[in-house]
């Protein structure tokens, strides 16, 4: 199979390309208009095609690409591969406008590709765990940043949305309702606090992106039981006097503690046996439309 790599910022850096470039089932070929980076990268992952342009990658006959770019490049880009017979993963989000999305979405459908999104938090063995112990009545994510405000829109679709993806995810049930508190510093966001209520669940989800730390922690309480995840890589188990905690052994990889060879894998496997894949684009779409209607309700109270 003969996959494009279109963009080589830091995510492609640092997941995709060695993840990629370490399966013999694939050939790949790099795309970015940056000729020195290209020139770099493909010397040290041996890689023999490369382009300059989406136009220039069409040529090379590949089957799917993932699209690693500046937010703002996805749409154009994602819809010529799919207008083109290309199957595409996008880094989340597929846009910073919600309309966007939804065009990406049905055109998908309609040329009869898969376009999977970058909801990586999906595919790390410690938040896949929790859903084993069972369905949660509730739960509380926090993904904080140290000293970082940013404007409204920015803040919620391009950083908040793994918290709303992941909180759905968990909660295994339809939302219901929406809940939001916030707070604002002049034009920029401070921080946030959403609830997202389900039958008889209700998930809480915190970025405050003026904290003093960078941290991600996931509560999950079931049944009398408490689990908590710190840095996606830890679980600490409380019941009643009873505490554990399970970690990963000393040679796990970072990108297996983080999903991405996971994800990563099932993407392949879709488009190889064509399965919808898990999250679908329809129920991307759902995470996104929850993430507008968040910025829509900050903007016009202000």
């Amino acid at each position: 199979m003969k996959i494009g790599i279109i963009g080589l910022g830091d995510i492609s850096k640092k997941a995709y390309l060695p993840v990629l470039s370490e399966r013999e089932d694939l050939e790949l070929v790099l795309c970015t208009r940056n000729a020195k980076t290209l020139n770099q990268l493909a010397k040290k992952y041996r890689i023999h095609e490369t382009a300059l342009t989406v136009e220039e990658l069409l040529t090379k006959n590949i089957n799917a690409a993932f699209i690693s770019t500046a937010t703002e490049a996805h749409f154009e880009i994602a819809q010529t591969l799919l207008k083109n017979g290309i199957h595409v993963y996008i880094d989340k989000p597929i846009s910073m406008i919600y309309a966007e999305t939804v065009q990406i979405v049905e055109l998908s459908k309609k040329v009869d590709k898969i376009a999977m999104v970058g909801f990586n938090r999906r595919f790390i063995p410690r938040v896949k765990e929790l859903k084993e112990h069972g369905k949660p009545s509730l739960m509380i994510m926090q993904k904080n940043r140290f000293a970082s405000p940013d404007y409204t829109r920015r803040f919620i679709i391009e950083d908040f949305i793994h918290v709303v993806d992941t909180l759905r995810y968990l909660m295994d049930t339809k939302v219901i309702d929406i809940k939001i508190e916030y707070l604002k510093n002049e034009e920029k966001l401070d921080h946030i606090v959403l609830q997202l209520i389900g039958e008889q669940c209700t998930a809480i989800g915190i970025m405050n992106r003026n904290s003093g730390v960078t941290e991600e922690t996931i509560e999950y309480m079931v049944n009398q039981h408490k689990f908590v995840v710190n840095s996606l890589v830890e679980t600490t188990h409380y019941h009643r006097d009873e505490v554990n905690t399970t970690k990963f052994g000393d040679w796990e990889p970072t990108l297996y503690k983080r999903g991405f060879y996971q994800i990563v894998d099932h993407f392949i496997d879709c488009i190889r046996h064509n399965k919808t894949p898990n999250p679908s684009i329809g129920d991307s779409l759902i995470t996104h439309e929850i993430c507008e209607k968040i910025v829509e309700y900050i903007e016009n109270r202000n």
